[in-house]
């Protein structure tokens, strides 16, 4: 018998291509969704947030800053939405020069939550979990000003919300995007019901695990029910405890609770579960990745530190995730794949400018240029 000629498949390196939900991504490298306030006041994407994704194309998958989906979820001054035609209109501009490019893009949708304030959304109700506020201050056109006690959603409020969610989600298909990923994570509303700390309630969606994670399930479902499972994605970031109070602190109530949140999630069929962890390839990343069983990325976050190229190979060579997704590094390179792949240096970020209204810090970093 002739011995086979063929060669076993290659393992997947950054630059592999990898499908999501269908979606063919031409490199394992993900824009992380980045808050850069370009949106104006009405929260509509001009030409200048254009530019920007468009220089960006060349990763893997874009994802988009967090975006609003109802006038009141609004979190901060600058943020973008997708609750009117006009912001959807916006964003079909930032769809098409991506897509024009032959990038992929997703839509983040979130709610501020309790992470709002009246002086941000238009004098708008604040909604949480429960009437429990943030330490500390938030920054609104008055300046800096007390975060608010929120209004603890009723159930009423609750079912409103996820109707929000489904409607953002197909204004965002219908304006062009390749999909959409929920936000589940960093202090917002989500992650405000699936931590014990934000959510006192003692209804269906409070107490144990179970209850928690019940918010967070109906929503992806009717999102997904409402524009395809493969077209959504979940970002979470269990014992992120830096941001909005959500405090995770007890290491078995965090297993518990984002174990039974995959479980839940896993018959549904999602492009992807995203998570931000300090930790990124420790043991509760692939505890969930195992219980999740879909296409897993991973994200260190700043407590994690910014991520390398060198530690970026290595995460996919030895199989911790199927994608990384980057952050600053991709603020201060829009052409971060092409530099990464020929060994070129990168451009230092500018913080200083991260959260500014102009193109400096935000449009003008250079691409590489040999000398």
């Amino acid at each position: 018998m002739p011995m086979s000629t063929s060669n076993p498949t290659s393992p997947p390196t950054l630059f592999s291509p990898l499908s999501l939900g269908g979606l063919a991504l031409a490199n394992r490298i993900v824009m992380a969704p980045l808050t850069r306030v370009r949106a104006g006041a009405r929260g509509v994407p001009g030409d200048l947030m254009v530019e920007y994704y468009r220089q960006r194309s060349s990763v893997g998958l874009i994802v988009t800053e967090g975006t609003y989906p109802s006038l009141e979820s609004q979190g901060w001054v600058g943020a973008p939405g997708i609750a009117t035609e006009e912001q959807g209109v916006g964003w079909g501009r930032v769809f098409d020069a991506v897509h024009a490019s032959g990038g992929r893009i997703f839509m983040q949708i979130m709610h501020a939550g309790r992470a709002g304030h009246p002086e941000v959304n238009g004098g708008r109700r604040i909604l949480a979990p429960s009437a429990v506020g943030i330490s500390g201050t938030v920054f609104t056109e008055r300046g800096r000003l007390p975060f608010p006690v929120p209004e603890a959603m009723t159930s009423d409020d609750a079912r409103r919300v996820v109707e929000d969610f489904v409607s953002a989600a197909r204004r965002a298909i219908q304006a062009g995007a390749d999909g959409v990923e929920i936000h589940g994570a960093n202090g917002y509303l989500l992650h405000q019901f699936l931590s014990p700390a934000a959510n006192q309630r003692v209804d269906e969606y409070g107490g144990s695990p179970e209850k928690r994670i019940r918010f967070v399930v109906d929503v992806v479902t009717a999102v997904a029910e409402a524009i395809g499972p493969g077209r959504v994605g979940l970002r979470i970031s269990p014992e992120n405890n830096s941001v909005g109070d959500v405090s995770e602190t007890d290491p078995q109530d965090v297993l518990a609770t984002y174990g039974a949140l995959v479980d839940n999630l896993r018959p549904l069929g999602l492009a992807y579960l995203s998570m931000l962890h300090g930790k990124p390839t420790g043991d509760l990343a692939a505890e969930l990745r195992q219980r999740f069983a879909g296409k897993f990325l991973i994200n260190s976050g700043f407590e994690g530190g910014q991520t390398s190229k060198e530690q970026a190979l290595r995460q996919i060579e030895d199989g911790h995730a199927d994608a990384i997704v980057v952050g600053r590094a991709l603020i201060a390179n829009p052409d971060l794949v092409e530099r990464w792949q020929a060994g070129h240096t990168e451009n230092e970020p500018r913080p200083e400018l991260f959260y500014a209204s102009v193109a400096e810090g935000y449009t003008d970093y250079p691409r590489y240029t040999l000398n």
